[in-house]
């Protein structure tokens, strides 16, 4: 596969040269997104390790891997945010490269917004990025640590 924007961000990971990084799970990095819509804030993100096209590149137990601990991101998010629920999407259009994205999803939102995806609902790429060690330091901070005790009970 050529080198894409989900394989580098892995060997940024890998470099110790990206301060998103929630954790390794068993199939990857978590990663706080990249982008954090105010109305959603908590977005997060794993990416496999190995990078792959999608998800049918992976045999069955990566596959079932992947989308587990994909859920037990998202189980630390709902411990972290009070988000009413996770939606999980899984495109790898605009991207062709395998990764999942755990988008909290909260009562409070407009409600013609929290019927929509969040995609479509929210402009990503005009939303603030993501500063785990200033603005985000805290929810970071939850998050990892979140993370870490669903690991521990795995």
């Amino acid at each position: 596969m050529t080198s894409g924007a989900i394989s580098n961000r892995l060997a940024r990971i890998k470099a110790g040269d990206d301060p998103q990084l929630l954790g390794w799970m068993t199939s990857g990095a978590a990663i706080l997104g990249k982008f954090q819509p105010d109305p959603i804030l908590g977005c997060c993100m794993l990416i496999p390790d190995p990078v792959v096209a999608s998800p049918n590149d992976l045999d069955e137990a990566a596959r079932a891997q992947f989308f587990s601990d994909l859920c037990l991101l998202g189980d630390a998010i709902l411990d972290v945010t009070g988000a009413e629920r996770i939606n999980y999407l899984v495109l790898c259009n605009q991207v062709p490269e395998l990764h999942g994205h755990c988008v909290p999803r909260f009562a409070n939102e407009d409600p013609v917004l929290r019927l929509q995806g969040p995609f479509e609902a929210y402009d990503f790429g005009a939303a603030r990025l993501a500063d785990a060690r200033g603005q985000d330091a805290e929810l970071f901070g939850a998050l990892r640590g979140a993370l870490e005790t669903r690991l521990a009970a795995r």
